[in-house]
């Protein structure tokens, strides 16, 4: 499988409630050489987490002890900029495994989808609660229930539903990308070449 299979997923979250995060804040184009997507959660918001010498700047977020978590809270139009997947990787290769925010840039949004990253959309009404619940509480949860397709503050109970393309839903819920969604039904399209055929 290309990743791990996504259903429901418990935990709490990390806040950056910066609007127009683009790709290259996301992941600087220097870092883009490698082709694999193993590596590029260390350089994940590089610019914004280091200093020139490299030390972790302390007044940013991921170098934050008290915020963890599989989910990252982002602003309004999250993943904007260039197309390049190598965002959506360093997401995963973190350690994030779903992104919310109130808008996403398609080919983000739609990127993370191909690596396992579920992107959450939420009115701003929404994300604004959710920001005042983990400021309020770093321990406290968000409940994201893909079959559903609701999130949920768990110590609230407030709760609403996000929108997913069902193809791309299913390939989550089994943890396939495009080429293992293809190997999966190889039978098919075999028997519907044979048809073809005849």
């Amino acid at each position: 499988m290309a990743y791990d299979k996504f259903n429901t997923l418990t935990s709490t979250a990390v806040p950056l409630p910066l609007e127009n995060v683009d790709t290259d804040q996301i992941i600087p184009a220097r870092f883009l050489k490698a082709t694999a997507r193993e590596g590029f959660g260390d350089n994940l918001f590089r610019d914004w987490r280091y200093n020139a010498d490299n030390t972790p700047k302390e007044s940013f977020v991921l170098n934050n002890p008290i915020y963890t978590g599989k989910i990252l809270v982002g602003g309004k139009n999250f993943g904007s900029g260039s197309s390049r997947e190598h965002a959506a990787w360093a997401v995963y290769d973190y350690g994030f495994r779903c992104v919310v925010s109130s808008f996403f840039a398609d080919i983000f949004r739609n990127n993370c989808l191909n690596v396992g990253v579920l992107p959450v959309q939420v009115s701003p009404e929404f994300l604004e609660q959710i920001f005042e619940a983990v400021y309020a509480d770093p321990n406290s949860q968000l409940e994201v229930n893909l079959p559903n397709q609701t999130i949920t503050i768990i110590a609230t109970g407030a709760q609403e539903s996000f929108e997913i393309n069902s193809y791309k839903k299913d390939n989550m819920l089994n943890g396939f990308d495009d080429i293992d969604y293809l190997q999966n039904i190889k039978g098919e399209i075999e028997s519907f070449a044979d048809g073809l055929l005849l």
